[in-house]
């Protein structure tokens, strides 16, 4: 069963694969990115929506990152705590 999985996993990474692929061959013509500044860039337009899809993934982690700090420390805190506040075990059975 377990290789089964394996392969099934393999098959959807491949089949995603291949969607990504055909999609990037046939929006393969370039377009103009206008900035700022006068700035111009021009890429394909499966480079353009691959950075914007990293550029939007990335800024999703960041803004995360402050959130998981304080539950780090937040749990961090509470293992001490719950460390220190353990019960001795005895051999004295429970009535």
């Amino acid at each position: 069963m377990k290789n089964l999985t394996h392969y099934l996993g393999l098959a959807a990474k491949l089949l995603v694969f291949l969607l990504v692929l055909g999609f990037a061959l046939k929006n393969s013509h370039t377009v103009t990115f206008y900035s700022y500044l006068d700035y111009v860039w021009q890429a394909p337009l499966i480079v353009m929506l691959g950075l914007a899809f990293v550029l939007g993934a990335l800024i999703g982690v960041l803004a995360l990152l402050p959130n998981l700090f304080r539950l780090r420390r937040q749990l961090a805190s509470t293992v001490r705590t719950a460390e220190s506040d353990t019960i001795t075990q005895t051999d004295m059975p429970v009535v």
